[in-house]
């Protein structure tokens, strides 16, 4: 039965984070990545993830436990190469990156047996969210255009969250539903700024090249949303940011949430709007309580623009 989502996370991180409660010095280990946090938000929404993944080498052992600690179905492959990594300090109230490393890219062998794992969970899926590694260079490109393409041709709805050659690439393949920060659209020459006339020109630009749905995300503004052919202003309640990073990637968790249970696409961007604003009011990426998230549902407006 579909009733869940496929969450394509191909290059999770270790992600090791110092903290200091009162005077104790603490050290987090937590695994983390884009498709971890999109998962742990889906999850935390009342909806079934399988969450498919390669770790390896040294940090991928300590990655691996704890992947296996999360509330989420794991599919994993061993991958040849290490997985990547990342430190933050976070004595201070806020994140200061002490030092990173994105991992070694996906060999051949690597990426054939995960592309063949998430190509069978994602047909089994009502849902298939493709997101994407810590640096471009991990994942081929090519491999988002193909598996957005067999997903799709199989009956799964895919929701991409991508930037870059990857963006290009799944819209290559077709896409349900893409969320998009407006620096990506204006990075990848798709917008001169984040006025609403460019950014409506972008989001019709991009349905065009292969999305159905396009939600654009503005930091601290109001998101834009080209729902069939209506462009709508997304509004949320103010709330009091403690950490800006993982609202986007909520968002898109709160859209896959919500397809996956055959609700509407007005629906799914609140739920979507909601999950990204409960989540800046937290420390932990990807993280906030359903009961917050359905409260606040009802207070998000979708405003018609011409």
């Amino acid at each position: 039965m579909r009733d869940h989502v496929m969450v394509f996370a191909p290059a999770p991180v270790l992600s090791v984070t110092i903290e200091q409660q009162a005077d104790v010095l603490e050290l987090h280990l937590h695994a983390g990545g884009q498709g971890i946090w999109q998962a742990r938000m889906i999850s935390s929404l009342g909806v079934r993830v399988v969450l498919c993944a390669a770790v390896g080498g040294e940090v991928g052992a300590v990655l691996g436990r704890a992947l296996e600690d999360e509330e989420l179905e794991l599919r994993m492959v061993p991958r040849k190469s290490s997985s990547g990594w990342y430190v933050h300090d976070r004595r201070e109230g806020s994140r200061s990156e002490i030092a990173e490393n994105p991992g070694a890219p996906l060999i051949r062998h690597d990426i054939d047996e995960l592309y063949g794992l998430a190509l069978a969970e994602g047909m089994r899926a009502a849902v298939s969210v493709l997101s994407g590694p810590a640096h471009p260079s991990v994942v081929d490109d090519d491999v988002y255009r193909r598996l957005a393409s067999d997903l799709r041709a199989n009956g799964s709805q895919v929701v991409a969250d991508l930037s870059g050659g990857q963006l290009a690439a799944v819209l290559g393949g077709g896409v349900s539903f893409l969320k998009v920060s407006h620096e990506e659209v204006i990075e990848a020459g798709r917008a001169a700024d984040d006025s609403v006339d460019a950014l409506s020109r972008a989001a019709h630009q991009l349905r065009a090249d292969g999305a159905e749905a396009v939600l654009i995300s503005r930091a601290e503004k109001p998101a834009l949303a080209l729902l069939d052919d209506d462009l709508v202003e997304v509004r949320v309640p103010q709330l009091e940011i403690v950490d800006h990073r993982g609202a986007g990637d909520s968002m898109t968790a709160g859209v896959a949430a919500v397809l996956t249970r055959g609700g509407s696409l007005e629906e799914a961007v609140r739920t979507g709007a909601a999950a990204g604003a409960v989540n800046v009011t937290r420390h932990g990426l990807g993280t906030g309580r359903a009961e917050a998230v359905r409260e606040l549902i009802g207070r998000v407006r979708l405003t018609p623009l011409d």
